[in-house]
């Protein structure tokens, strides 16, 4: 049976150049944004996936974050890395608190609703401002609000399913 490919969490993304010894900016979507530093071990998406990095050094330089990731030594060597997403497994982070959740954890659970029709599966989420929104993917795609207790009823990862107060028609 083969390797299934390990879960990640996009955790932050490179998004410039710093100096000229390797260093790049970064932006994180962690809380608070340097908790993005207490994971060492990186993956950095390529063309071609996902390549295993270790994060050597990072620090907040004013308002932006920098880092410095292993055995880069110049800018041009940082440049291949700017505009990847920084992930890490899903195993290193914490466990969230009852009624949180990782999206990626949301993400391939069938949704039902309370009457038990089945409107797909969360293919991903997505921030609004006001609230998270899962898009499902079914008979066809559906935006609905992740609003515990209002639209989502129950999620159950053991089971696979999440259960939301939701017209089908809609």
């Amino acid at each position: 049976m083969p390797d299934r490919e390990p879960r990640r969490v996009i955790v932050g993304r490179v998004v410039g150049l710093f100096g000229v010894n390797g260093w790049v900016k970064v932006y994180s979507y962690t809380q608070p944004k340097a908790g993005l530093f207490e994971y060492p071990d990186w993956h950095l998406a390529t063309a071609d996936g996902w390549q295993a990095a270790r994060l050597e050094a990072g620090q907040e330089q004013g308002k932006r974050l920098i880092a410095r990731i292993a055995g880069v030594e110049d800018r041009d060597q940082a440049r291949q890395w700017v505009g990847s997403d920084i992930a890490v497994a899903r195993e290193l982070l914490p466990e969230p608190e009852p009624g949180e959740y990782y999206w990626v954890d949301l993400e391939s659970l069938t949704v039902r609703t309370v009457d038990g029709v089945e409107l797909g599966v969360v293919s991903h989420l997505f921030e609004t401002g006001a609230n998270d929104v899962m898009v499902v993917r079914g008979e066809r795609e559906r935006l609905i609000p992740f609003t515990l207790d209002h639209v989502v009823q129950r999620v159950d990862q053991q089971e696979g399913v999440i259960e939301v107060d939701w017209d089908p028609e809609f």
